[in-house]
């Protein structure tokens, strides 16, 4: 159970973040830092079990038809990185409290930060495949948004859109990898996956699992050639690239290989791949990062470098490589979070991080200097540090590692070659920033920052140091506990010892520290001045390379648009009705379908309704082109026909969802034409001829004709078959037994169908979010606002006329709208506790959330035509983007209610509840995810109309402007 408090207590705790008042700042970070230090108290806890082997699990049922359940699982290697998650978490949100300038929102900051951090949990701590995608995905939207923090920024914008499309694109891959998978494997389950290693290695699949899962993983921990994101995502607020692009983000990719190293590595083809691309990296990574200028692009390219080390360890598919790479995973995230850090100070205390302007700021943080120091040292492998204990390791595995092929014969000079790089650029990083003359004209005086501030480098610091020193006391067991949990009995001999004697990997190191410092000494002597461009390849630039798929994939994109879209709807109709009755046309002409036995007697009465309803139809499209409201009247007659065919055939929820919906829907629209200009013919000469017209319209009639007939031939296929199979039969007797409810509509919505409902609502809140900003920005022609509030307000010419700001204190609108103010007031009241009566009778009685919502919906709506906006929103009333919001975790919270009681998603859980003076009433957590639905929908409908109604209050208030318009317009 305390699993679950891990991974949920971020998210709730970026929720409520979220509705914090943005002006307590330290509020927020003193959160943000609290929910990480449970969650890591929580995880330390565990230690005792974790230490003699346990594997720690929480599992709920989730899919149970498909054998999937919502499983949580922590076993040695999930324990470590739950614990480096939490506990970075912590540090950084005390760094970012002293970073953030008052004027960055912290609340968005910290709510972010949290769910990113949930979202890492979520990760590391699955036991279940796809479980396991959902939260990898999560880190990579999360991570986007805190890239793009600073969204006003040109370069965050695009650093967050390639980080996106690369890892997400990446994410995609390893679903569909995870799902092959799970078929191979027979299970989804991480422990039951992780047994299956000689039925996956053995299996046709496996090339394409390999590449599948290496495509997420690398793109993931941006390794080549996914490299190119990282540098790109460093334009993000320091905190941010100090948690994501050193502790967190960029692990999740190594974590992967790492969790499937059992039943993936040992093959040749994972050797080339994983350590193929991992060498490149390696080696790419640390040469470029000698040449970089920004402090942080430096830490970018280092950090592709030292993942594509730990990437190559995984590659070698030795236990001892194994060992290397969790040790140097654990190493990196802490001497590259405090160099982050360190980064981070220099440029919030000097202004700027460019290398060839800083120098000799030891005079004035010499604090920082010294932390900093230490921590390049540990990038660099310098003896009595942590990154020294795990470069030797490295060069001892490429020593023994491999077949004789040349490519283990060249890992020992490709090791010694990318570490001179490493040497160097970590001499460079130190000494052009903290050594040196005092710098100049910079942005601002350098100074130390606040202590505070400097806690969190100088404890990862001190651990570097403290590992360095006593590595068997003190990381020992964790990287045993570590390593067991994925290698088991299989578990190598070692030790971790700072003196292992004189042998060829100390020669390596030697080499290696003396190569770089010559190679430092040869940069700034002959290209002083230059060191931001690297030798040779500095014309390949990445993000060219990117902007250049992302334009050609546009460019095809477009041609496609060029081709089926046109900016007249009528083009956009015609295809999507070509396609249903090409999809018709293939349904209907495979199978038996039309195996009619016995039609049902033609009642007159039902037929003369339908002829009416024709009547409706076809009319309107005959008036829809100069005459509007009369179509829409007519389509509204058409709907209220089918609402009482779906009353005749015994389908009462039916009838009252299409009557509330035409409703709604015939005045939106109606909203809706009051700002579409006159639509008048055009002259002679300007149109199309008369025989394109004619064929125009003739092919439009044949088109709409044989669309109608074909859906209504599948849907006689359907009413008339003999004996109706599949699962009907099942709903209805299963309803009231499993659903809780004798209304079988309403139990299909909210329990059977609940995934569609949750689903559904989700897309009706976007859109109507979607059309509110759309119309923030809509200008309607100008003839189509003055001359409508001289009718309201009985003016003879628009032109003429001097409109008044109607009084929101008056009890009764003046002119003609007064009568109906008066009833429109009376039905208020009226229409609510109908909307509520529907809204509860809704499980067992024809009604529920969506037909009491656009009752109330639709009451709403008349107060705002009968009203006005002024008078409507001068008084307390619903705030329509709140009802959305609410509406959403109403749901969300009944469709997780259920875990209590460890049922699946989305299922029901029925109570009696006994009330005094009432008795006994029956409720189930599906009137819960009703009453989310209803306010979601009168949240939704709301906004759309207030997008709408709130054009009269904007151009009422622009009218001279507008008459002047007009008047010239006339003149003219």
């Amino acid at each position: 159970m305390y699993l679950l408090i891990i991974l949920a207590l971020p998210f709730v705790g970026s929720l409520i973040s979220s509705l914090l008042p943005a002006s307590q700042r330290k509020l927020h970070a003193l959160l943000a830092g609290g929910v990480a230090s449970v969650c890591a108290v929580i995880t330390l806890a565990y230690a005792p079990a974790i230490f003699q082997g346990q594997i720690i699990q929480f599992s709920s049922a989730w899919i149970p038809a498909h054998g999937i359940d919502f499983t949580l699982r922590m076993d040695g290697f999930a324990w470590l990185f739950s614990l480096i998650v939490s506990v970075m978490g912590a540090l950084i949100a005390l760094y970012a409290h002293y970073y953030l300038s008052p004027q960055d929102p912290a609340r968005r900051f910290f709510a972010f930060l949290q769910a990113f951090m949930g979202s890492m949990l979520g990760v590391v701590i699955s036991g279940n495949l796809i479980q396991l995608v959902v939260f990898w995905e999560l880190t990579s939207l999360s991570s986007f948004m805190l890239i793009a923090y600073w969204y006003h920024r040109r370069d965050a914008r695009r650093g967050a859109r390639m980080s996106l499309v690369i890892t997400g694109g990446g994410g995609l891959c390893l679903l569909a990898g995870v799902l092959m998978l799970g078929q191979v494997a027979g299970s989804y389950d991480l422990s039951t996956v992780l047994a299956t290693r000689d039925v996956v290695q053995s299996h046709p699949w496996y090339p394409i699992l390999l590449a599948l899962i290496a495509l997420g993983a690398l793109t993931k921990s941006a390794q080549f050639p996914f490299h190119v994101w990282l540098p790109r995502a460093m334009a993000a607020p320091t905190p941010v690239s100090a948690y994501l692009h050193s502790a967190t983000m960029v692990k999740m990719g190594v974590f992967l290989l790492a969790r499937f190293w059992p039943i993936m590595a040992g093959t040749a083809a994972w050797t080339w791949v994983i350590g193929g691309a991992g060498l490149i990296s390696l080696t790419l990574g640390a040469y470029v990062a000698t040449f970089q200028r920004d402090m942080k692009g430096v830490l970018a390219y280092s950090t592709i470098s030292h993942l594509g080390l730990i990437t190559l360890l995984l590659g070698l598919s030795t236990p001892m490589a194994l060992v290397a790479a969790i040790f140097h995973i654990i190493n990196h995230a802490t001497f590259k979070a405090s160099l982050f850090m360190a980064a981070g100070i220099v440029d919030h205390e000097s202004g700027t991080r460019n290398l060839n302007r800083l120098s000799g700021l030891r005079h004035y943080m010499p604090i920082t200097a010294t932390l900093a120091a230490v921590a390049a040292a540990s990038m660099a492998g310098v003896p009595l540090l942590n990154g020294f204990i795990s470069k030797e390791m490295f060069f001892t595995e490429t020593m023994f590692a491999g077949t004789g092929n040349w490519f283990s014969q060249a890992l020992p000079i490709v090791a010694v070659i990318a570490s001179t790089f490493s040497v160097a650029y970590s001499l460079r990083f130190i000494s052009q920033v903290f050594f040196g003359p005092p710098a100049k004209n910079l942005p601002r005086t350098p100074h130390e920052p606040p202590r505070l501030m400097l806690i969190p480098s100088a404890l990862l610091v001190f651990i570097c140091l403290i590992v360095g020193i006593f590595p068997a006391y003190t990381v020992g067991p964790l990287l045993h506990t570590a390593v067991y949990s994925i290698l088991g009995a299989q578990t190598p001999n070692y030790s971790l010892h700072v003196w292992h004697g004189f042998n060829l990997p100390l020669l390596m190191s030697v080499i290696a520290t003396l190569g770089g410092i010559g190679l430092i000494w040869l940069l700034n002597r002959y290209r002083k001045g230059r060191s931001d461009r690297a030798p040779f390849i500095y014309q390949i630039n990445g993000r060219r390379i990117f902007e250049w798929l992302m334009g050609w994939i546009e460019a095809g994109a477009d041609a496609v648009i060029h081709y089926t879209y046109s900016d007249r709807l009528q083009r956009q109709v015609l295809l999507i009705i070509l396609a249903t009755v090409g999809v018709s046309i293939w349904a209907l002409r495979s199978g038996n379908w039309f195996n009619v036995q016995q039609l049902t007697t033609p009642d007159p009465l039902f037929a003369l309704m339908w002829v009416a309803g024709a009547a409706c139809a076809i009319g309107a499209a005959y008036y829809a082109k100069f005459h509007r409201p009369a179509a829409l009247l007519l389509s509204g007659g058409a709907g209220l026909v089918t609402s009482l065919s779906y009353a005749w055939l015994s389908a009462p929820d039916l009838a009252l969802t299409q009557l509330a919906v035409e409703v709604v829907t015939v005045v939106l629209i109606l909203l809706g034409l009051r700002w579409l200009p006159k639509r008048v013919p055009l002259p002679d000469g300007l149109g199309i001829s008369k025989a394109r017209a004619r064929f125009r319209r003739s092919r439009d009639a044949v088109v709409a004709v044989l669309g109608g007939s074909g859906i209504a031939a599948l849907v006689f296929a359907l009413l008339s078959r003999p004996h109706p199979e599949g699962v009907a039969p099942f709903l209805v007797e299963k309803a009231l037994p499993l659903g809780g409810g004798a209304n079988v509509v309403n139990v299909i919505l909210v329990d059977f169908r609940g995934f569609d409902t949750f689903g559904e609502i989700t897309v009706l809140g976007v859109v109507a979010l979607s059309v509110y900003a759309l119309l923030r920005r809509f200008r309607p022609p100008v003839e189509t606002v003055a001359a409508p509030l001289a009718r309201r307000q009985n003016q003879n010419d628009a032109l003429q006329t001097t409109f008044e700001e109607p009084d929101p204190n008056a009890i009764l609108p003046e002119g003609i709208m007064k009568l109906p103010a008066v009833l429109v007031r009376l039905l208020l009241p009226i229409a609510a506790l109908i909307s509520v009566y529907f809204l509860l009778r809704g499980h067992n009685l024809p009604g529920g959330g969506f037909v009491g919502g656009l009752i109330m919906a639709t009451a709403i709506i008349l107060q705002y035509m009968v009203g006005g906006v002024v008078w409507v929103e001068s008084r307390p009333l619903i705030q329509p983007q709140t009802w959305i919001a609410l509406g959403m975790l109403t749901a969300g919270s009944a469709a997780m209610l259920v875990w209590l009681y460890a049922k699946p998603f989305l299922s029901a859980q029925s109570w009696n509840l006994t009330v005094p003076l009432i008795g006994t009433i029956h409720t189930s957590s599906a009137l819960l995810f009703d009453i989310g639905v209803y306010m979601l929908v009168v949240g939704s409908t709301v906004l759309m109309l207030v997008a709408i109604a709130h054009q009269s209050l904007r151009f009422y208030r622009k009218l001279p402007s507008i008459q002047k318009a007009l008047q010239q317009k006339q003149e003219s």
